[in-house]
């Protein structure tokens, strides 16, 4: 699928997790303690594969965009699990281990340019995740909500997380408040398309600009 001069990924289907991840998000969201390590190793890995599989060096299309990123899913999700409780000290040691290996090892291929920050008040994703009505997440508690809001703040606004990649800490942000319904509303949706588009030009560069959004829910 393309957007203007935005490209999905080449192969939505080897992108997007198995039936079994809507499953295994029910069981992480049942009995966290047993399973948050687990699905933390799962979701990387959908992640990684779905950076690596949409690039392609003689693609014409000027922007990547990824749902999330594997950078996302260390220093938002899976530190959050392990800071509450839900992730062993020896499991988040094992994790950043294995993690920080892999990311040495593509190097170049998972870089980014630019992340998205879709932002709203943790109350604001919690009505619209109860909206959505996904069996899934319907252990999701509010807390949680507010929990990976800090996460993101943190990370994104205040510079406040550890990041162990110099390169990613220079990474720009853009901050998009999507706090009205923008889904509904033509006029939020052209506001936020161009701040996008603006955002998108300053990161021309001679390789191939790879953007994240990351959401709080």
């Amino acid at each position: 699928a393309k957007w203007q001069e935005v490209r999905a990924a080449a192969n939505a289907r080897q992108a997007c997790p198995s039936p079994a991840f809507g499953n295994l998000l029910e069981m992480v969201y049942r009995e966290p303690s047993r399973w948050s390590y687990t699905f933390q190793t799962y979701s990387f890995l959908s992640r990684l594969k779905a950076q690596l599989a949409a690039q392609s060096p003689r693609s014409p299309e000027a922007v990547l965009v990824f749902e999330r990123s594997v950078y996302s899913d260390r220093y938002i999700f899976a530190k959050n699990l392990f800071e509450i409780g839900h992730m062993s000290e020896i499991e988040w040691i094992i994790y950043q281990d294995w993690h920080t290996f892999l990311l040495q090892t593509f190097g170049d291929r998972l870089a980014l340019h630019g992340f998205l920050y879709l932002r709203a008040p943790p109350e604001v994703c919690f009505e619209r995740l109860r909206c959505r009505s996904r069996p899934e997440e319907k252990e999701v508690q509010l807390s949680y909500l507010e929990q990976l809001h800090v996460q993101h703040e943190n990370w994104l606004v205040k510079k406040a997380t550890v990041i162990h990649s110099g390169a990613l800490r220079d990474v720009p942000v853009l901050i998009l408040d999507v706090t009205k319904d923008f889904e509904n509303d033509p006029n939020e949706q052209s506001k936020l398309v161009g701040q996008v588009k603006t955002f998108m030009k300053t990161l021309c560069s001679d390789s191939l600009p790879s953007i994240s959004t990351t959401v709080c829910n």
